[in-house]
């Protein structure tokens, strides 16, 4: 008769002893990771490559294997929302950098709004970075 309450009793403390541990390996919070552009400047003209890095503000590392799914260039700083450009993304870089390629037809403020999932994380990384486009 003992076996069946043992059994019961020691079921119960395993699924205890795992929903806790499952608690517990949350990373962070969604809020804990931002882009940062890695050169806030690029030349004016075609072909030119962005770079930024996704960091975990709280540990100061890079985060690698992001699924970034929205990416958009335009001149909104300087009041052209309309401006916007055609960006590519572009393979290769260290873990937690990530880089596209775009066409900078004028001089001035560039505002690249990404969007981002973190495995594991639930919840969206967005941000909106500015660049200035020189001669």
């Amino acid at each position: 008769m003992k076996t069946p309450t043992t059994s019961r009793a020691l079921r119960a403390a395993l699924i205890a002893l795992a929903m806790t541990g499952s608690v517990s390996l949350a990373k962070a919070d969604i809020k804990d990771y931002e882009f940062r552009l890695v050169d806030p400047s690029v030349a004016v003209g075609r072909d030119k490559l962005l770079t930024v890095q996704l960091i975990n503000k709280t540990t100061g590392k890079p985060v690698p294997d992001a699924v970034i799914f929205a990416v958009r260039l335009d001149m909104a700083p300087d009041g052209m929302p309309e401006m916007a450009t055609k960006i590519v993304r572009e393979a290769g870089g260290e873990p937690g950098t990530y880089r596209f390629k775009a066409a900078f037809g004028m001089e001035g403020r560039w505002q690249l709004s990404l969007g981002a999932k973190v495995q594991g994380e639930t919840g969206t990384v967005e941000s909106k970075l500015v660049i200035t486009a020189q001669k």
